[in-house]
């Protein structure tokens, strides 16, 4: 992924930038799912991030680099699920079910990454395009050979791979990026943990009825 988003230049490793980095990216994170990229201020994510607003520009540059940053380290840990869920070695139900349980946990977690993202995608994805075209794909192509196995070996039908993770990614981020919609359907203040368990459990029926059903017939 450092191929399609690099991040700014910044000076050697050692333990109290690195942790003085990830708060600034932490708050940054925070503020712009609140606010959006141009609703976000270096003021506010100076204040969440309890830093000097010049320590911001002295890690990250501009508000510009900061915001790659954070979609940089959002995108590298979205993509840490699949390559460890998704593949071969597994078997498809167990797969299946621990990547849906950890798209639901990032939902409930980290929902205002989510956001990002999503408001990402509603801009035109100016960013982040070549990355959705090559990084994102090949991530793709990677899952649709893990389920070609699967049905090869009878644990899963015969199913668009493209469209199947889209499901699964709607499904699981709806969570996070409706979850205004969501709460005024449940009556609800904020979602709770009963909401979270009670859609986990929905879309695993989803997923794994069909997982269920090409292994009986084994």
């Amino acid at each position: 992924m450092t191929e399609t988003l690099s991040p700014p230049h910044r000076a050697g490793p050692g333990a109290p930038r690195q942790a003085a980095e990830a708060a600034i990216l932490a708050a940054a994170e925070r503020v712009f799912g609140r606010h959006g990229f141009r609703g976000a201020s270096m003021n506010e994510i100076a204040r969440e991030a309890g830093v000097p607003k010049p320590n911001i520009h002295y890690y990250f540059g501009t508000k510009e680099e900061l915001y790659r940053s954070v979609l940089e380290n959002i995108m590298t840990f979205w993509l840490q699920d699949a390559d460890y869920w998704l593949v071969p070695e597994r078997r498809a139900r167990e797969g299946f079910e621990g990547y849906i349980r950890a798209k639901m946990a990032f939902s409930r977690e980290r929902p205002d990454a989510s956001r990002i993202f999503a408001y990402e995608l509603l801009q035109g994805a100016g960013n982040i395009h070549h990355y959705l075209s090559t990084t994102l794909r090949e991530h793709v192509a990677r899952r649709a050979r893990t389920f070609d196995v699967w049905h090869t070996e009878r644990q899963m039908p015969a199913i668009d791979p493209t469209h199947l993770m889209f499901a699964i990614w709607s499904m699981t981020q709806a969570y996070a990026d409706m979850s205004t919609q969501m709460t005024a359907l449940t009556g609800h203040a904020v979602l709770r943990d009963a909401d979270f368990e009670a859609g986990l459990q929905t879309i695993l029926r989803l997923i794994l009825g069909f997982c269920n059903d090409i292994e009986d017939l084994g």
